[in-house]
């Protein structure tokens, strides 16, 4: 498998690129937003990209939009700015998840093998191999999740995560910590407006695909749940 670093800093490619290969993994670079979508587009075998956002001709956010019109290949983006307004609209971009500069590679890497370990089906879960709740029929072995009258919702790892972590135990109301150490399987760091984010992208695609049926509750001051019925 590659793994794509997209950032106008060489020195940062460079450096992020030893830790790459350290993990066993191919390296694919870029240094710019253009030089990224060009990458992907003709690199099949890349399977997670590292994004930084501030970038010329093409920042990282304008890439996140692209790539997420016909793939949900991981993105984790790269900072400089330390706002929670800024991380937070990468995620509403499309991205899985983020590290602000300056960074610990050690960090970086971490939450790259988290990231591949959900888009490999590394569900980490007991539970059923099929769940049908509600309007939904979730496959967990395929990652699959389609509606009772055979529509595709397209979800990407973490989302699926999310869907088969709160279906398989119905009723039973998750906090965003709790959320994001069983998806992410990292331990959780201001994780609330990551999480929030990512549940909201899913429930967009649930209720367009449902017509607007609202699957996942709110629990305000708590967290999240799906309801057996």
């Amino acid at each position: 498998m590659k793994i794509l670093i997209v950032d106008d800093d060489k020195d940062i490619v460079e450096l992020l690129s030893i830790y790459v290969k350290n993990e066993g993994y191919e390296v694919e670079r870029a240094y710019n937003g253009k030089e990224a979508i060009t990458k992907l587009n003709t690199n099949p075998d890349i399977g997670l990209m590292i994004l930084d956002i501030m970038m010329p001709q093409m920042d990282g956010l304008a890439v996140v939009r692209e790539v997420r019109k016909d793939s949900q290949i991981p993105v984790l983006m790269l900072s400089a700015k330390t706002d929670d307004l800024d991380k937070i609209q990468g995620l509403i971009q499309g991205a899985d998840d983020y590290v602000t500069k300056p960074f610990n590679p050690l960090e970086v890497m971490a939450r790259v093998k988290s990231l591949l370990r959900r888009s490999q089906h590394d569900v980490k879960n007991d539970g059923p191999d099929q769940i049908e709740i509600g309007p939904l029929i979730i496959k967990k072995d395929s990652h699959e999740v389609e509606t009772v009258t055979g529509k595709s919702i397209q979800l990407t790892a973490l989302e699926f995560g999310i869907l088969y972590l709160l279906a398989s135990h119905p009723n039973r109301v998750f906090s965003a910590d709790e959320i994001f150490e069983r998806v992410w399987q990292q331990e959780s760091v201001v994780s609330a407006k990551t999480v929030m984010v990512h549940v909201s992208h899913l429930r967009d695609k649930i209720e367009e695909s449902t017509g607007g049926e609202k699957v996942i509750q709110t629990v305000w001051g708590v967290g999240y749940k799906i309801e057996s019925h």
